[in-house]
């Protein structure tokens, strides 16, 4: 629904102003398709093109790794838009939702680990994009092209939830032409060794290796999902899941698949940024540098993703020490914060440190496996979507302060999966030591938190839940329309 000036309800001259409160009725809008082209461009980027280069490096030959790359996606995607309905069907940001199964502080927990992986990856995507501006218009100012990043990326997450999706649909346009041509340079120019679509090449380790690595890419979307379908009207929620399922999963396959042809080409070569500016240009002189610039806007998208998502996390984790109004300047403030943290970063780490820092960001990934387990879980099995809105922003609520049950399973499911951790150089656990390398720790945690987390839940009195959340549904709809939490 619109206002009179013809924003939809809930901007401000057209800044967003909802964060983490939730979104009434009145102002849903919005079509269930925008959500495709979103999380396509989401996984249509560079980072995503260097998930799909892991069988390749570990000496898997291509078709596997496709094979790998393929089943890989399919299987974390299914968790990944599983949250996606949760957005309309609650009219929440996807963090926030943590509260019925850990508790009013005891989401904490998680809220830290999903803040440090939107500042963290931002450093990299700053970089990344900065580097492709650069080396596009053969201008080495990687400082300069940081803060052009930034700005445009802040940009973008200041206007917040309309405009991203207005920015990912027209970049989607681009986008997929570009990948069109580079498919055709790739399969047209480049030269690969003997033996990559041999079927009895086969090779257990890279094969799991990339499996793993592909789902867990996935699943680490899951911490963005319902933040950008939290405004679609309710009605939507059996529809978002198709439009992000396969929106992420063809992005997804198709960056990946292109990864890994590259580097099986390139081979000891292989250099991201002049890789495929490289490659680009093999089909004709001066697309390399369109390549790169289009490429460099897929990052700069995904940049005020994050920029978005760590605004809503940060302010979540303030309102559970003390609680706060969520206005619009406290919005602009912890964007402008979350911003600061990766252009500064981007400007003084060396390459050593990204490498490092890299290996450590892959660990804390590790810590959304168990959370999608518990919270998907509990929003499909226990609760089965109901939920007292108003109680999930009371302290002393009915979800209370401390989750047990979630925090419980979230601990366990974790501390299962270590063993199976293959950290780069940071951690490497017994088991995947033993298979060489391979983490399957993602088929670990998933079913251990998600089963012990039904089983500690079968006494939840989800039917007084359910009537609580009715009886309180138009007072919660009234202060949501005055911009005050219930």
């Amino acid at each position: 629904m619109t206002s009179s000036t013809g924003q939809p309800q809930g901007s401000s001259r057209g800044l967003e102003v909802r964060s983490i409160d939730y979104v009434p009725l009145k102002e849903r809008h919005g079509k269930v398709s925008s959500i495709g082209p979103l999380w396509f461009m989401s996984n249509a980027q560079i980072a995503t093109l260097a998930v799909g280069l892991i069988s390749i490096t570990t000496g898997g030959n291509l078709i596997w790794s496709m094979i790998a790359i393929a089943a890989g996606v399919l299987v974390g995607t299914l968790f990944m838009a599983a949250h996606s309905s949760q957005g309309p069907q609650l009219g929440l940001p996807q963090m926030i939702q943590s509260r019925p199964q850990f508790g009013y502080v005891g989401a904490l927990l998680v809220w830290l680990f999903a803040y440090l992986q939107y500042a963290g990856f931002n450093i990299f995507n700053t970089v990344l994009a900065g580097q492709a501006l650069g080396a596009s218009v053969h201008v080495k100012a990687d400082s300069l092209w940081f803060w052009v990043v930034t700005f445009v990326a802040v940009a973008v997450a200041l206007f917040g939830y309309d405009l991203i999706h207005r920015f990912e649909r027209y970049l989607t346009y681009l986008t997929v032409a570009m990948l069109a041509l580079l498919t055709i340079a790739v399969l047209t120019h480049l030269d690969l060794p003997a033996g990559m679509f041999d079927l009895g090449g086969f090779e257990l380790v890279p094969f799991l290796a990339q499996l793993g690595v592909a789902a867990g890419y996935q699943i680490s979307w899951a911490i963005y999902v319902s933040d950008y379908s939290r405004y679609l009207p309710a009605a939507a929620a059996g529809r978002t899941f198709r439009y992000t399922f396969w929106g992420s999963a063809l992005g997804g396959i198709w960056v990946m698949f292109l990864g890994a042809f590259i580097a099986a080409a390139a081979g000891k070569d292989f250099d991201t940024i002049p890789s495929i500016g490289a490659t680009a240009d093999k089909l004709f002189p001066g697309f390399g540098s369109v390549a790169l610039v289009i490429a460099a806007l897929g990052l700069v998208s995904v940049t005020a993703l994050n920029m978005y998502g760590g605004s809503l996390t940060l302010i979540s984790s303030i309102d559970s020490l003390r609680r706060i109004k969520p206005t619009l300047r406290l919005r602009v403030v912890t964007i402008a914060v979350t911003a600061a943290i990766s252009v500064i970063l981007a400007n003084v780490a060396s390459e050593d440190f990204l490498a490092n820092f890299n290996d450590f960001l892959l660990l804390v990934l590790y810590f959304f496996i168990p959370w999608t387990a518990v919270n998907l879980t509990d929003y499909f099995i226990v609760r089965k979507g109901h939920y007292a809105i108003a109680e999930i922003f009371k302290p002393r609520g009915i979800y209370g302060r401390w989750g047990w049950p979630g925090i419980v399973a979230y601990l366990v499911g974790f501390a299962v999966m270590v063993p199976f951790f293959s950290a780069g150089t940071l951690f490497v656990g017994p088991i995947a030591q033993a298979m060489d390398g391979a983490d399957i720790s993602l088929f670990i945690g998933l079913p251990v938190a998600g089963v012990l987390y039904w089983a500690l839940t079968r006494n939840v009195n989800v039917a007084e839940e359910t009537r609580l959340g009715e009886s309180e549904s138009d007072e919660l709809d009234r202060a949501a329309l005055g911009h005050t939490l219930p």
